[in-house]
Order: structure tokens, then C-alpha cells, then sequence
């Protein structure tokens, strides 16, 4: 009788068709030998900048020398004239100044009715106030009024 297991001839089992090995099985073998290789690089590559004591120098010998001369010549230039200055312009102008002064009551002089007493002397602007000379102008003094004080404290045409 014959073995079922073994088919009709005894001995080993038939060889079976063959396929790729597994992907797992692949990277088992390739792997390590790129890790391999990049440190044997790595190694040879820093080991480059060292240098080695072997080459000698050569020997110098005499050698020619080279002498280079330059020889330069100068003509002289005539300097330039200075240019003369640009004649002075003078331009005169004639100004008429004309000053309007209002005078000013004594101090002792006026009502003594305990009023203002700036009843007698009137300012149409701060202008004309600083043209009399009276500027700044007190609450109660003559000439005084409230268009002359725009802060309302007391003091007309203070600045």
C-alpha cells in the first residue's frame, strides 16, 4: 500500500511552486544592510577631514624675481580763476506807522458813586486794548466789558 501522504514514490516531498517571499520577510534583510551602510558612509565621511602626515612639502628652490618700475610724469594746469561774488541787491522800503493812544482817567479821579466808572472809556477789541497800552484789563477798571473776557475770569485781554 502506498502512503497518501508521500504519493506513489517514497522519499521526500514534491517541490512546491515557488512565490515571493512575504513583505515582513523582505525587510528583514534590507533594512539592517541600509542601516549599515549609512553609518559605514557616515564614518568614512568624518574621517575625511583629517589630514594625513605623509606628503612633505616640496623643496623651494631659487627662483627669478620679477622688478616692475613705473615711471610717472606730471604737467602742471594752470588753476582756475576764482569766480568774483554776485553784486549786492538792496531794496529799501518806506513804512508809515500810525498809533491811536486813548487816555487813561486818573486813578483818583472819576465818580464816587462806587459803580464801574468805565462808563467813559469803551475797547471794541483786545487789539485796541493792547494798542492804549492797557492791557490786561481787571474786573472793575475802566474799560472793562465781558466780550473782552472770553474765559470769564475776571481779566480782560490777558493774552
Amino acid at each position: 500500500m502506498t502512503n497518501p501522504y508521500t504519493g506513489p514514490y517514497p522519499g521526500p516531498p514534491a517541490p512546491q511552486p515557488s512565490r515571493p517571499a512575504p513583505r515582513w520577510a523582505r525587510k528583514r534583510y534590507v533594512l539592517p544592510a541600509l542601516a549599515l551602510a549609512l553609518f559605514l558612509g557616515a564614518g568614512i565621511g568624518a574621517g575625511g577631514g583629517e589630514t594625513t602626515t605623509d606628503a612633505k612639502p616640496a623643496a623651494a628652490g631659487p627662483q627669478p624675481t620679477v622688478t616692475v618700475t613705473a615711471t610717472a610724469t606730471a604737467t602742471a594746469t594752470p588753476l582756475a580763476k576764482e569766480p568774483e561774488p554776485a553784486p549786492t541787491v538792496t531794496a529799501t522800503k518806506t513804512v508809515r506807522v500810525t498809533t491811536t493812544v486813548t487816555a487813561r482817567p486818573a486813578a483818583g479821579g472819576g465818580s464816587d458813586d462806587g459803580g464801574s466808572g468805565g462808563e467813559d472809556v469803551y475797547y471794541a477789541n483786545c487789539s485796541a486794548v493792547r494798542a492804549a497800552g492797557a492791557a490786561p484789563i481787571h474786573r472793575g477798571e475802566p474799560g472793562y466789558a465781558s466780550h473782552l473776557d472770553r474765559d470769564n475770569d475776571g481779566v480782560a485781554c490777558d493774552t
